[in-house]
């Protein structure tokens, strides 16, 4: 059965998902009955349409020879929106992977809204609109009978959020706690392996492309807190937004100093996000080398307490387009799958 899908944002999220999906295309056939078609692709600059579909190489060969599909042969076109193609295309689903915006949310919050309003389901990494406005997307979605996929939003590949939803029925969610971010991570394993500043850190960061070129949002702990606040929402369903944070602090004032001391006592050093009922916060904490979620380099790590199973512990990777688009890919399973079961 074919299954048309519009990606609006055609970075290194958008691309990595477009990349899945061809080479997994036999598979997704064979295995599940599902015919992806890429219909649109929008990027900052334009367009490119096809109603029969996109052919994906050529989309993403396109994309980094002349800067944007909008140069596609035939199908693309400058100046094109992503709120005209959400309005004029047919498809069942939006992958919405434009950059993060914590300010306001934007452009991806006005395109996952219309893409409700247009009777598209929405699958998406982007945390800013998840993190603005949460109970606003819920409500939508519920409203227009369309499914809000996010999963890929928190810790790439691992399964932390559909984890929590499908096999621990009956349990209820008392906390969570975790290290969200392998930026970070990468960065405070190496300076309290290598005792170098937290500048030199990031220098190998960089050089290895764990770190972004402007890796501020990582630094300040913004993009740990967007991540716990989505998951507030999800598992311990808060109606909670990032204004509610009663603490963001990052690591830019962790020293060499500090991670030596910590050693001394048995701890290293972590960023951490914290959710429960009251609180929602994110901060460096003291966290013992025999904590289930020290983990180093940039594994991601998460404790989810609950009233029966006591505490569940996912690590995996958590960065990186091929792991955040191995859980876009899933998401866009279940929503096959359970439309299928609607009709």
């Amino acid at each position: 059965m074919k299954l048309r899908m519009i990606i609006i944002g055609f970075g290194n999220i958008g691309q990595g998902f477009a990349k899945v999906l061809n080479v997994k295309y036999n598979f997704l056939l064979e295995n599940f009955g599902i015919s992806p078609r890429v219909v649109a692709i929008v990027d900052s600059k334009g367009a490119a349409v096809s109603p029969k579909g996109l052919d994906i190489e050529k989309a993403l060969y396109v994309k980094r020879f002349r800067g944007t599909v909008a140069y596609y042969p035939e199908h693309g076109k400058l100046g094109v929106t992503g709120l005209e193609v959400l309005g004029n295309v047919d498809a069942e689903i939006l992958v919405e992977a434009t950059p993060t915006n914590i300010v306001d949310g934007e452009p991806g919050l006005s395109f996952m809204l219309e893409a409700m309003r247009t009777g598209k389901h929405v699958l998406t990494a982007n945390k800013g609109p998840l993190a603005i406005a949460f109970p606003t997307l819920w409500e939508e979605s519920k409203k227009h009978n369309v499914q809000l996929k996010f999963d890929a939003a928190v810790g790439g590949a691992m399964p932390v959020i559909s984890l929590a939803e499908h096999c621990l029925f009956g349990n209820r969610i008392l906390s969570i706690r975790g290290v969200l971010n392998a930026t970070t991570n990468f960065i405070l394993t190496k300076m309290g392996e290598n005792l170098c500043s937290v500048e030199e850190a990031i220098k190998e960061a960089k050089e290895k492309g764990i770190c972004e070129t402007d890796p501020l949002y990582d630094l300040k702990g913004i993009d740990t807190a967007c991540k716990i606040v989505i998951l507030a929402n999800a598992l311990l369903k808060r109606r909670a937004s990032y204004k509610d944070l009663q603490k963001v602090e990052g690591i830019e004032k962790i020293n060499v100093e500090d991670l030596r001391e910590a050693r001394k006592k048995g701890y290293t050093i972590k960023l951490v996000g914290l959710a429960d009922e009251s609180k929602l916060l994110v901060e460096p904490m003291p966290i013992s080398f025999n904590d289930k979620i020290c983990v180093n380099d940039t594994l991601n790590a998460v404790e989810l307490k609950t009233d029966l199973a006591k505490e569940i512990i996912i690590v995996g990777h958590g960065a990186g387009p091929m792991e955040t688009a191995s859980k876009m890919l899933n998401n866009m399973i279940e929503i096959f799958q359970t439309d299928l079961r609607m009709r």
